[in-house]
């Protein structure tokens, strides 16, 4: 039996790919897994390395190829492929720790977790690192601080037979696919685990998609993201319950984080009329939300400078 299926979707990587794969192989001594390594059409020479790890490790080693862009179709392909009881995506410029594989699985096998949460380290080019702490489930009103969370799919190992049940796939075709979703997926299960230590490492590199040197217009994806995910929210009857943290959740990303990228330039400024139609039409009363009012002075004269802008 296959206990884990690890997903790494591919697109030059090549500058990053060993020290990933490495860090999974040493993960997976102790347990059945496989790694599927998913390239999406690079122009470097990802495709042959990771040929190379199918060659030296057949028996957890697979190359597979999408031709779809966006890390969206090749998670959701992976997933269609994938075998494991549990399914993780790791992007494939950063790695895991040798003990992340075991320990994930021994815990979500004891609690018997469709979702299992991790810890993990942003780690940055300087060397400076900082903990993203998982949310878990001994936390009063914990649901609250998921749906707030925003995390990326990398931080949760999820069982894939419940993910297929609920129909769970990242919408394809803009960079923010799992805004769209991951925030959601507890309304679906109330059985979450975490462990409270940093198994992932992030890296903050300057070539993510996320962090663009030109102008990109995909940062405009924020708005179909949000809009999603209030749908699923409004879909599953959870938009009153939720209403204060997905408030919260569309002034930290429209406010906040998406207004760097707005500001940073000229082509990105419609952005914040946008951010004011959207919060406007979902969120009129946003400058009440408790979570904002619980926030340092500083970081809430930035939030209503920016929605000023």
């Amino acid at each position: 039996m296959t206990v884990i299926s690890i997903i790494i979707p591919v697109f030059n990587a090549e500058k990053y790919l060993k020290r990933c794969v490495d860090s999974v192989i040493k993960s997976l001594r102790d347990s059945s897994g496989e790694i599927l390594l998913i390239d999406n059409d690079s122009s470097d020479d990802s495709l042959a390395l990771c040929r190379e790890y199918a060659k030296k490790y057949p028996k957890i080693v697979s190359v597979l190829q999408c031709h779809t862009p966006g890390a969206a179709a090749v998670r959701n392909f992976g997933v269609s492929k994938a075998k494991g009881e549990y399914v993780w995506f790791i992007d494939a410029d950063d790695w895991i720790s040798d003990d992340a594989v075991t320990k994930l699985v021994t815990s979500a096998n004891k609690t018997e977790a469709d979702i299992e949460m991790m810890g993990a380290e942003r780690v940055y080019p300087d060397g400076h690192r900082d903990y993203l702490s998982p949310v878990s489930p001994d936390e009063p009103d914990y649901k609250s601080r998921f749906v707030r969370y925003g995390m990326g799919p990398w931080q949760v190992m999820v069982r894939r037979k419940w993910w297929l049940d609920n129909g769970f796939a990242f919408k394809e075709g803009f960079i923010h696919e799992d805004m769209e979703m991951m925030s959601a997926l507890i309304l679906y299960t109330d059985k979450l685990a975490s462990v409270n230590e940093p198994l992932y490492f992030y890296s903050q590199n300057d070539e993510s998609v996320l962090h663009q040197k030109k102008f990109n217009s995909h940062i405009f994806d924020i708005f179909p993201a949000l809009e999603g995910l209030y749908q699923r929210f409004t879909e599953a009857g959870a938009e009153q319950k939720y209403h204060d943290e997905l408030e919260w959740f569309f002034i930290w990303n429209l406010l906040i984080d998406s207004a760097k990228d707005f500001g940073q330039f000229p082509e990105g400024h419609p952005g914040f009329q946008r951010s004011r139609e959207m919060l406007k039409k979902y969120f009129p009363e946003w400058r009440k939300n408790r979570f904002l009012r619980e926030k340092p002075l500083k970081l809430q004269i930035r939030v209503r400078l920016n929605y000023k802008k």
